[in-house]
């Protein structure tokens, strides 16, 4: 299982973003590119993200209960 390392503000902040890249996309005709909204809105979905585990960076307040 994924060990939460987002706290909600990150977490709020990943999906509108993923959202907004995606929305743009498809429904006004973005880039290509902007398929990557794909990768935050997951990562915000989960509540985990790989890169902070890499680095170390945990912006949850809750401590983690054996995830």
């Amino acid at each position: 299982m994924l060990k939460h390392n987002e706290g909600n503000l990150d977490r709020i902040l990943r999906v509108v973003a993923g959202l907004a890249l995606l929305g743009w996309y498809f429904f006004a005709g973005g880039p290509i590119w902007a398929l990557i909204g794909i990768v935050p809105l997951a990562t915000g979905a989960l509540g985990s993200c790989p890169v902070y585990s890499i680095f170390g960076i945990n912006t949850c307040k809750l401590k983690n209960k054996a995830q």
